[in-house]
């Protein structure tokens, strides 16, 4: 089996962009063998407590991430 990474998952605290709280995606993660998942809100941490809490519960390890969109219409993964 592959490892594999995801590194750009947007939860519900990017309004009208993430559907799913950062405990559901760690743990679909978990059942699915993803080793990591990048929790990338749009221009906002607001996910990445939760994220650190569902990444201990499920052993998938945390990356933080933001999403900045500029004004020149550039988004940036940082």
């Amino acid at each position: 089996m592959s490892r594999y990474a995801e590194l750009q998952v947007t939860s519900h605290f990017s309004f009208l962009r993430g559907a799913s709280s950062p405990e559901a995606l760690f743990s679909q993660a978990a059942l699915c063998g993803i080793e990591a998942l990048a929790v990338c809100d749009r221009s906002s941490l607001a996910g990445i407590v939760r994220a650190h809490e569902a990444a201990k519960a499920t052993g998938v390890r945390a990356v933080v991430g933001c999403r900045l969109d500029l004004k020149d219409g550039t988004a940036l993964l940082v």
